[in-house]
Order: structure tokens, then sequence, then C-alpha cells
């Protein structure tokens, strides 16, 4: 099974495909970016209307380039991979791929409870990659962000 990591990892590689990262940080770069989007996602959701930021996130509700969710992981991206990196002018173009990750992660969150709509549920089960009800994807998820 999946890890919330995995997916975003998933969804990192899909869009830096094309992407002119120099060989020799390009792992540092491509981790940066899924550290970046899930750090993201985690302190957007202990926040006050995160959970719903992030619901309109990957629902299409928001577009992902105007998120709040999206510019909290642009300038977690930029301060801890671009400047620690001393990227340059090459960051600007690395900078662009958050805003098309974010956008993909509606690819991994669906109805998971067949209740007709995307909701709290069911963005814990589809971070979960399954639907092992509710504490068991909140404790797996909660065991992949802290490593246990």
């Amino acid at each position: 099974m999946a890890s919330i990591l995995d997916l975003i990892s998933g969804q990192v590689n899909a869009v830096a495909g094309n992407a002119k990262i120099p060989e020799n940080i390009k792992d540092q770069v491509l981790g940066g970016l899924s550290n970046s989007v899930l750090g993201s996602l985690t302190q957007t959701v202990a926040r006050p209307n995160g959970v719903q930021q992030i619901q309109d996130l990957v629902t299409g509700k928001v577009q992902a380039a105007s998120s709040p969710v999206t510019e909290l992981a642009s300038n977690i991206f930029a301060t801890d991979v671009i400047k620690k990196l001393n990227l340059g002018a090459s960051g600007s173009s690395l900078l662009a791929l958050v805003p098309l990750v974010m956008g993909r992660l509606g690819n991994i969150v669906k109805d998971q409870d067949g209740d007709g709509d995307v909701d709290f549920d069911d963005l814990i089960l589809s971070l979960k990659g399954g639907s092992g009800g509710l504490f068991s994807a909140a404790k797996g998820i909660l065991g992949s962000i802290l490593g246990k």
C-alpha cells in the first residue's frame, strides 16, 4: 500500500519528467518538491479552514495556481530547496512545477466512501490508499508522516 509521500512523489515525477534538472541534484530537487507538497498539506490541515482549503484544491473548486495551499508549498520549496541549493535563475522554472504538482493532487483523491462527494473522509482514505476506516487511515497517514 502506498504512503502519502509515495503518492505525492508519483505526481512529482509525472510533472517533472520534462523539466531540465541537473543530474547531480535531481534527487534533491524532486525529493524537496515532494516534501514541500507534503509539508504544505500537513501545515494547512492544522490551520483553521485548512481542511476546506485542501478539499477545494483537490476537487477543483480553486485552481492550483491561486490556492493558499500551493502558495505555501511554493514558499517551502523556494526556501528549503531552491535557496539552499543556490539554483538562482533555474530555480524559477523549477518553482513553476509546484502548481502543476498541486493541480494533480485531485488525481489521487476520489469518492472513497461512496456517498457521492469528495469530503474529509475521502481525503483521508485517498491519501491512505484504501478504505480501511477513518481511524486506521488517519493512523497510517500519521505513521507515514512521522516515519513509523
